[in-house]
């Protein structure tokens, strides 16, 4: 099978997915919902079973299915229990667990695939990567990898309940190199605007100004949108809480799960150890129709912090039909080792702008379960406005 339209690759739009879904590249024995088709991804569902590991793990020399199928859990090396979740179950923050998805793949050469969490998961400090057979890595899977999809998840600030059928992740299906260049992104900067400052009225970002290195460099904000002294410009996960239900959409209240931060007098914010911030960037960001974006640390070589976990942008995102003048991304912040000082207008991470094979007939933000088109610091969908 060819999914090729010219020399350049791409990532697959939403069209040429649901295509995909018809010749059986994607399957799965639950009937796949056309909630799941996003306009450069599928969102993966969760199956029956979790499995609560000792331990992460890779399978660079077997099959998943043979370390999890053993007569006594108590004899694994990997395997302490396994919870069924037809009816829901809670999954404990700190602990490892492994989920066998519903989805399986069967790729064309032509074809590989990249996962990330969706937003919402990012947002909650729930960590998940796809683990996939005889693979030494996370979340990239190989061209014409045929077999199961199993997915890691690791609650960090907050104990979760999940059932079957939810979706903590999404997939998306990649022709060839689809990356961007930064000669080519300062032409769709100067033909569209990909950066705006956060302003009243959005003023473009002078090509001058933009900072690119295999991607856009984007900063921090920390002084809000509210430029008084009580301006809130982030937020920290209390320590102890309840069980957040994740089908419970608009439920919580936002204080009994964070404590709001406050603009700091010398627009400074000390990151402690080991703690989970939501943060927003000081640009707005915009993916035009024929481009999908994604997130990447910046701070990635001197280990200090994790910048984000959800990181795909679709196509349109802060953008719509030409209408949106950008849009803040969130940032999903833990530092680790030691505390971090950070000052607003730091460079944080980076955004890296990837073809599409064609644009999509469906654009971020046309209700395809769009949370976040016109955000600015915003919570998880669970949470009350």
């Amino acid at each position: 099978m060819s999914t090729r339209t010219g020399t350049k690759g791409g990532i697959l739009p939403y069209q040429d997915l649901k295509r995909l879904l018809d010749r059986g590249v994607i399957t799965s024995g639950n009937s796949i919902e056309s909630r799941q088709i996003q306009p450069a991804s599928l969102d993966l569902r969760l199956g029956t079973k979790a499995y609560r590991l000792l331990s992460s793990f890779l399978p660079e020399r077997s099959d998943i299915a043979s370390k999890l199928n053993v007569l006594d859990f108590y004899q694994s090396d990997l395997v302490m229990y396994e919870m069924d979740l037809r009816d829901g179950a809670i999954l404990e923050k700190g602990h490892v667990y492994l989920v066998p998805l519903l989805e399986r793949l069967r790729l064309p050469h032509s074809l590989r695939a990249r996962a990330n969490p969706k937003s919402t998961t990012g947002r909650l400090d729930v960590f998940t990567r796809v683990i996939t057979d005889w693979n030494a890595g996370f979340d990239d899977i190989r061209p014409g990898y045929e077999g199961p999809l199993y997915l890691e998840v690791v609650p960090r600030s907050f104990a979760i309940k999940v059932r079957t059928g939810q979706s903590l992740n999404q997939l998306r299906l990649i022709q060839g190199t689809a990356t961007v260049g930064d000669a080519d992104l300062r032409a769709m900067h100067k033909a569209t605007p990909l950066l705006y400052h956060h302003e009243a009225r959005p003023r473009s970002i002078a090509s001058r100004d933009l900072r690119t290195n295999q991607g856009l460099f984007l900063r921090v904000d920390l002084q809000g949108s509210d430029r008084g002294p009580e301006s809130i410009i982030g937020y920290r996960a209390k320590k102890n809480s309840h069980v957040i239900d994740l089908s419970k959409v608009g439920y919580y209240a936002a204080l009994d799960f964070w404590e709001p931060i406050r603009r700091h007098r010398n627009g400074g914010l000390l990151l402690e150890p080991e703690e989970f911030y939501i943060l927003a960037s000081k640009e707005r960001l915009c993916v035009p129709p024929g481009h999908a974006a994604e997130m990447v640390a910046y701070e990635a070589a001197c280990g200090e912090l994790r910048t984000h976990y959800a990181g795909f942008f679709d196509p349109g995102f802060g953008f719509g039909h030409g209408e949106i003048a950008g849009t803040q991304a969130v940032l999903e912040v833990r530092p680790h080792d030691v505390p971090f000082l950070i000052q607003d207008g730091q460079t944080f991470f980076k955004v890296v702008y990837d073809r599409m094979l064609k644009a999509p007939s469906v654009l971020y933000g046309a209700g395809l379960g769009s949370s976040y088109q016109r955000q600015g610091l915003t919570l998880s969908k669970h949470f009350k406005a």
